[in-house]
């Protein structure tokens, strides 16, 4: 039907001849050198060598007809368009009706060859079928569905759900902002015209190709997110923080393969990590039990609870030795005992500790009304107070450093030091701190 689709009864569905303008009339000619698009001649201009720009009367050319046999000898393309336009148009089982609209051929003619060819033809349903399936494998990974059995969200621009949801609309199956989101860009100048030179013809298809290029890596990115579930980003995050700190940095490192392998494969591949850290803690458990002669579980519960009580006296005398560096100081001291109700209270330390080592402290920085103040947290609040540092200087620092480790992998101390140009102990005290709180790595 595919092939038969090019020749229609109605002189006005063909294109006009080039040379006369005239509707074409079968048999008429394809120049098989020119296009696109299709250059067609009536036989008229055709003898007469009509050329016009780039095409030549010695070009090699096709006679267009449909006068021949396709599925029966004696039904030739044309009566084959004409069957199937006038049972469109008359309705199936209307044989009279279509036997009257073809002319040429009898209402049992007409019903025969139409159930014999187009109904009970086991290879033409086959044909249909495999149709069907390349189109369905064409278009199969054209877009992202969102499968569910609710109505999709439809989040809001700007919204908290947008924002968890990375700008994702569902029923859409695209993103707000997609991945090379002006690759389109590109295009919006190119028009093929008739005119156009060889060169720049190939110019445009190649830029056409390159556009195609970045439409499939924008697909494939697309397909990792959704296979990974990707999409809610705070959920990711959720989900990783049920492993240890150690297999977090791993999940972390090892993210960057989830692209090679599948989501199931990537999940058992963490996993097992994370079996092998468990595995390793609990041998290196067993071995000091066995360095400290100890053969049976029994005596490891004594063992344990006899270390633990240990670390709680060293943790006295380690608050002790504390408290005796602030003892010449009233202020500094009523500062670490209001600090050490507030630890045993389980609430965050409210007054940082300044160090009193023979010298007069330092009352800690007042951020009230400073600018980017509400911008920290309160842990960055009291690193802030303590190093008597304004907040909008200490963002700058955080920035230039984060920069860097991202750079870099990680950051050692002289680097962080040669990138902020302060006083080298309060660099010290924040390049620990974003250590410490996750925010750089070391080198």
């Amino acid at each position: 039907m595919d092939r038969l689709s090019s020749f229609s009864n109605d002189p006005s569905d063909k294109p006009p001849c080039r040379g006369c303008s005239s509707y074409l009339m079968e048999p008429y000619i394809k120049c098989a050198e020119c296009g696109p698009p299709p250059f067609f001649l009536c036989l008229q201009c055709f003898t007469r060598g009509f050329e016009y720009k780039k095409h030549q009367s010695d070009h090699t050319y096709e006679i267009m007809t449909s006068d021949f046999p396709v599925l029966d000898p004696s039904w030739t393309a044309q009566e084959e368009m004409a069957l199937l336009e006038a049972v469109m148009d008359c309705g199936f089982g209307n044989w009279q009706d279509v036997a009257n609209q073809m002319c040429t051929k009898t209402k049992e003619e007409c019903e025969k060859h139409y159930m014999k060819h187009f109904i009970n033809n086991p290879l033409f349903a086959s044909t249909l079928l495999n149709l069907k399936q390349a189109e369905e494998a064409k278009t199969a990974d054209t877009a992202i569905p969102f499968h569910s059995t609710d109505d999709p969200p439809r989040p809001t621009f700007d919204s908290l759900l947008s924002r968890d949801m990375a700008g994702y609309m569902p029923a859409r199956a695209d993103f707000i902002e997609e991945f090379d989101n002006y690759a389109e860009w590109d295009l919006r100048d190119i028009d093929f015209v008739e005119d156009d030179s060889d060169i720049l013809h190939a110019l445009k298809m190649a830029v056409v190709d390159i556009y195609h290029s970045r439409l499939k890596e924008r697909q494939r990115r697309k397909k990792i997110i959704r296979d990974h579930g990707l999409i809610n980003l705070r959920k990711f995050q959720l989900m990783e923080r049920r492993y240890p700190k150690e297999v977090q940095d791993l999940y972390e490192t090892m993210r960057r393969f989830a692209r090679i392998v599948g989501p199931v494969e990537h999940d058992k591949f963490i996993e097992s990590h994370a079996l092998e850290f468990e595995l390793r803690r609990e041998i290196k458990r067993l071995q000091e039990y066995r360095t400290a002669g100890i053969t049976n579980f029994c005596s490891a519960r004594t063992y344990d609870h006899l270390k633990k009580t240990r670390e709680e006296e060293r943790l006295k005398r380690t608050m002790l030795s504390e408290v005796l560096q602030y003892i010449q100081d009233s202020s500094a001291c009523q500062q670490w005992l209001r600090r050490q109700a507030d630890i045993d209270s389980g609430l965050s330390p409210s007054v940082p500790m300044t160090s009193n080592s023979g010298r007069r402290s330092v009352p800690p920085l007042n951020l009230t009304g400073l600018p980017g103040t509400e911008k920290l947290n309160e842990k960055e609040k009291e690193l802030c107070q303590m190093v008597r540092l304004v907040p909008g200087a200490y963002l700058e620092y955080k920035s230039a450093l984060l920069n860097e480790c991202n750079k870099q992998g990680g950051l050692r101390l002289a680097q962080a030091r040669a990138l902020i140009k302060i006083d080298v102990n309060k660099t010290r005290k924040i390049y620990d701190f974003l250590i410490r709180e996750g925010y750089i790595t070391k080198a």
